[in-house]
């Protein structure tokens, strides 16, 4: 029988990590468009280190341009889409998820909040995941729109979390040499 906290608990065994559209022409609009890049960049490496999945999703680059230079950089080995919808579970992205079995709990980044992060983790609440929303590695044009966007996921049952308390959980021990290596990427 599990406990009712282990909803608050990330193992990297059972995670994935889902990358939405941080592009060009999105990120300058975007209020603390930098912070979601830089905080991003950590769940990656974190996820890179740990050999959790990693899905990135890009919405209509034709017209919002490719992923951040720095984030498209450290995204070679992820599996990478393109949508057209503002949810980010198209059915080529559900099926990837599928193909992770065992992995229901789905840690979000990306822009913005209250549209395609918001509609992205209500599919992902449809389909028996788990989000677990990085506040502080997603943001829209305007504080309050992302507020509103964070509030209606806590709502549907999204875990709102951040970078550190998700670092610092799929870590679990501070006294190992991935801990030593990794820890500088928090300070």
């Amino acid at each position: 029988m599990s406990h009712w906290t282990d909803k608050f608990r990330l193992d990297a065994g059972e995670a994935v990590l889902m990358v939405i559209d941080i592009q060009e022409r999105l990120v300058p609009a975007i209020a603390q468009g930098q912070r979601v890049i830089d905080r991003t960049a950590i769940l990656i490496t974190v996820a890179e280190r740990l050999g959790i999945p990693i899905i990135a999703i890009e919405m209509y680059p034709k017209g919002l341009g490719k992923t951040v230079a720095p984030l498209a950089d450290k995204l070679q080995a992820a599996d990478r889409f393109e949508k057209v919808t503002f949810s980010a579970l198209t059915e080529d992205v559900r099926s990837c998820l599928a193909a992770m079995e065992g992995r229901r709990k789905v840690i979000v980044a990306g822009m913005e909040t209250h549209v395609c992060v918001f509609q992205s983790v209500r599919d992902l609440l449809r389909q028996d995941y788990l989000p677990f929303v990085a506040a502080d590695a997603v943001g829209s044009r305007s504080t309050a729109n992302n507020a509103n966007g964070l509030d209606l996921m806590r709502e549907m049952g999204a875990v709102i979390t951040n970078v550190e308390t998700i670092f610092f959980d799929l870590m679990q021990r501070a006294a190992t040499p991935l801990f030593r290596e990794l820890s500088p990427l928090i300070k």
